[in-house]
């Protein structure tokens, strides 16, 4: 079988990326990327050289390039990480979060339907359900959860994932949507709460805190997330949604202290900083569903999950600190100018 992984040199595709080259050895794994600010062929270290494995880089908003990789690789799967997907940046630019997330979407939609696929893969967000109250903690998202974006990362993901369902109903497309929790865990860009806090730390450096830091967020481990997009791909039932959540609810303002004292840091490092624009208050999904079709359990609880996730930072230093001086941008040029089609 012949996967394409789109936004594989990202954060969640690279362990997705890793996790089906080394799983399935018999399955080729196509790694397309465009390799932006996010994306970071550093990941992709373990694998790259590996039979089953090959790097494109390219747009999936490019229709002309998408094409002609459907026509020359014929895949089978296409799971579609390839996202614009910080909050803040949406706030800034949302004109970028539209063209990627929506249109690259049913550009690759298009050429599914040219070329037939086996099974079109769309990884989604809880964040396109909007927010719940914090004072109802018996309240998840569930797989019927009207759709209600606060942002415009969360409208333009909304809308990907309505397009994706309106070419399964109109053209017969078998796909499936995935709908997951924050995620944490290695490889995630220095940008994020968990890596941005803890290369803070480590540096002693003001740690900030939107707002009263009591937003909520269900934690999901990047390694449960990935084997829960397998069994969906493989399993799942076409023209259904399956949301992936870890049942692991923390404050910002937990998560931050819980890191502060791993690293036996003080809490004086917190700063309070103004709230941004529009910020949902809780996330909490229910995945009772792919639980119960697919036998899916996490293996990380946040406590044991977060305790990895430090020590991975800790011992891949020069890693986050390439990325935060921008050296890592120069990883493709040295290393794969004469190995990848461009």
């Amino acid at each position: 079988m012949k996967i394409i992984v789109t936004g594989g040199a990202g954060f969640i595709g690279s362990v997705m990326v890793q996790y089906l080259v080394n799983t399935y050895p018999e399955d080729m794994i196509l790694n397309l990327d465009k390799l932006t600010y996010a994306g970071n062929l550093e990941n992709l270290k373990p694998v790259e050289d590996k039979p089953n494995y090959k790097f494109v880089k390219g747009d999936i908003a490019d229709r002309a390039f998408i094409f002609k990789l459907f026509e020359e690789e014929k895949p089978d799967v296409i799971i579609n990480f390839a996202a614009e997907s910080h909050v803040d940046r949406s706030v800034e630019h949302p004109e970028e979060f539209v063209r990627t997330n929506v249109m690259g979407t049913t550009t690759l939609l298009d050429a599914c339907k040219t070329y037939g696929i086996k099974r079109y893969h769309q990884v989604s967000t809880d964040e396109v359900y909007g927010d719940l109250p914090l004072d109802r903690p018996d309240l998840f998202f569930t797989e019927t959860t009207p759709l209600h974006a606060s942002s415009p990362y969360s409208a333009s993901k909304a809308s990907a994932d309505l397009f994706v369902m309106a070419y399964h109903r109109t053209f017969g497309i078998p796909v499936t949507i995935s709908r997951c929790s924050n995620n944490y865990g290695q490889y995630q860009f220095p940008e994020k709460l968990i890596p941005l806090m803890i290369s803070r730390a480590l540096a002693d450096e003001q740690l900030p805190v939107y707002g009263d830091g009591a937003n909520v967020r269900d934690w999901l481990h990047v390694e449960d997330h990935c084997k829960a997009i397998d069994l969906i791909v493989r399993n799942g039932r076409v023209g259904e949604i399956y949301n992936i959540g870890g049942h692991n609810e923390r404050t910002n303002l937990q998560v931050v202290r819980t890191i502060l004292s791993a690293l036996g840091k003080p809490e004086s490092l917190i700063k309070y900083v103004k709230d941004r624009p529009g910020h949902d208050r809780r996330y909490a999904i229910d995945p009772e569903k792919l639980e119960k079709e697919l036998g899916w359990k996490p293996q990380y609880n946040f406590d044991t999950g977060i305790r990895q996730t430090i020590d991975w930072y800790l011992n891949n230093q020069d890693w986050w600190k390439r990325i935060i001086s921008g050296e890592y941008q120069n990883y493709f040029r040295e290393m794969y100018k004469d190995r990848v089609s461009d």
